[in-house]
């Protein structure tokens, strides 16, 4: 029996996944900032534990990784599922959006990962699972600063495989595409408060197209729960793993256009080392 701790499991795809892992016949330490909303989601379950965390607090992530171990012994599977968007141009971002955004996808993985990761250590054994977005790993027009704490997830997954592998521990990065979720909804969504008529014709077009495929995005949340359940039981876990079919397409496309562009640029991109000639 693996336990899992997943953050975020009210609902969405946390909820999803803590249920295909009970299924499974595992263990879940759900968290959330309310406890209650878990158990009136998932019920009841000997191998449930339901237990406060805002993720934005260190001191609560430490507490729920301390109470997930005296229940369960250990801690296999972390999944930093918790976040959520903001829909709005760079320049309509302001400040204190943009910080309360990073606090809890950023930061707010870090503290959680920072609370696992000496249980995981001590095991010698685990396996880090980062919940990222096709936006962390190609930007959008509407969607930049929400990307932006999603790219800084991909480099903080890339890095940490590195540090954890001679230890034992796994790590992944997942980026689900679109999926027919409650993301674009406003409990998971914030709109930047100001809008600029300037980019009418760009975010513009984001935001109408968020409102209009709400609830009828192409991906399937419970084919993604069963994924993340194949993800656990892979032996050797990929680094990335992108769900969803327009996720691959645009990775697709941005790495043709990387590609195309760099043999564009190479003769001066390889220009500036440094040569005995200059000197």
């Amino acid at each position: 029996m693996r336990v899992w701790f997943i953050t975020g499991a009210s609902r969405g795809f946390g909820a999803l996944i803590a249920e295909a892992a009970l299924a499974a016949g595992d263990a879940v330490v759900a968290t959330a900032r309310d406890p209650s909303t878990i158990t009136a989601r998932l019920g009841s379950h000997e191998r449930l534990l339901a237990t406060r965390l805002d993720v934005t607090s260190e001191a609560e992530a430490h507490e729920a990784a301390g109470q997930a171990v005296k229940k369960f012994g250990r801690i296999d599977i972390l999944v930093n599922n918790a976040g959520y968007g903001l829909l709005g141009a760079i320049e309509e971002a302001s400040a204190a959006e943009t910080s309360r955004l990073f606090a809890t996808n950023v930061f707010g993985l870090l503290g959680v990962t920072r609370a696992v990761l000496p249980h995981m250590r001590r095991q010698r054994a685990g396996h880090v699972i980062n919940v990222s977005s096709v936006g962390g790993y190609a930007g959008y027009p509407g969607w930049g600063v929400y990307g932006a704490t999603k790219f800084a997830v991909e480099g903080i997954t890339e890095a940490l495989a590195g540090e954890v592998a001679p230890l034992g521990i796994k790590v992944t990065v997942v980026e689900p595409g679109f999926f027919r979720t409650d993301f674009l909804d406003e409990t998971s969504l914030s709109r930047t408060a100001q809008h600029i008529e300037d980019y009418s014709e760009t975010v513009g077009r984001t935001r109408a197209h968020a409102a209009d495929v709400n609830h009828g995005q192409r991906g399937d949340p419970r084919k993604l729960a069963s994924a993340f359940i194949a993800l656990a039981n892979a032996e050797n876990p990929p680094l990335r793993l992108p769900l969803g079919s327009d996720t691959v397409a645009r990775i697709e496309a941005k790495n043709a256009f990387v590609a195309e562009e760099l043999a564009t640029w190479r003769e001066i991109a390889t220009s500036t080392d440094f040569t005995a000639e200059a000197a």
